[in-house]
């Protein structure tokens, strides 16, 4: 099983013409948890950095769910990238070396400027200009971006998404084992949130 997520990852990375030379490791990849570890509901979330329903939720819609259901502690979201595109999955690289207690904070700026660097045409360049207002360097970007391992990790990642959950676009996000694809209200997640922990 293994092989064969590392065969696609390895493919899905030449389809994006991602380079395979390897360079310094700036960091390891990990999943991001939003919320109490222990909260007795866990939503994830695969969204890619590019897509403007991925951005729309996160604008929009998370503020809600963060507000009514993270931060009293019934839910804790999951976050998991699934890049659609090279660009996506550079971004999704600077959003995991900006470090645990920025991640989140380098994902909002990400999701809040995406209209301004994704149709850039120097998207990284443009990108670099968001994230040094969250304490990255330019020279920081490069080493993320060209960090194989970590850029290997999150493909391997979307794959496994697809293996595991059949997700095949974003957002989606998995409830109680349900993969729900497409991006829906804050009340729609509240009902459900509120119907399992009942």
């Amino acid at each position: 099983m293994l092989k064969a997520v590392k065969f696609l990852a390895g493919a899905f990375l030449i389809a994006l013409g991602v380079s395979a030379t390897h360079q310094a490791h700036a960091t390891e990849w990990k999943e991001h948890v939003l919320g109490d570890e222990n909260a007795p509901v866990t939503m994830i979330e695969y969204a890619s950095l590019t897509c403007p329903h991925c951005a729309a939720f996160h604008n929009e819609t998370l503020p809600e769910i963060k507000e009514k259901l993270i931060d009293t502690g019934k839910l804790k979201l999951i976050f998991r990238d699934y890049p659609l595109d090279g660009v996506a999955l550079r971004a999704a690289a600077i959003a995991q070396c900006a470090g645990d207690d920025r991640y989140f904070g380098v994902l909002g700026m990400l999701f809040k400027s995406q209209m301004t660097w994704a149709r850039s045409e120097d998207p990284i360049g443009a990108i670099k200009e968001v994230v040094r207002f969250g304490g990255m360097t330019s020279d920081a970007v490069d080493a993320c971006i060209n960090d194989q391992p970590m850029i290997e990790a999150i493909v391997a990642s979307r794959m496994k998404g697809e293996q595991e959950f059949n997700v095949s676009s974003t957002p989606s996000f998995i409830l109680d084992g349900e993969t729900i694809a497409g991006a829906r209200d804050a009340e729609f997640f509240i009902e459900k949130v509120e119907d399992l922990i009942d």
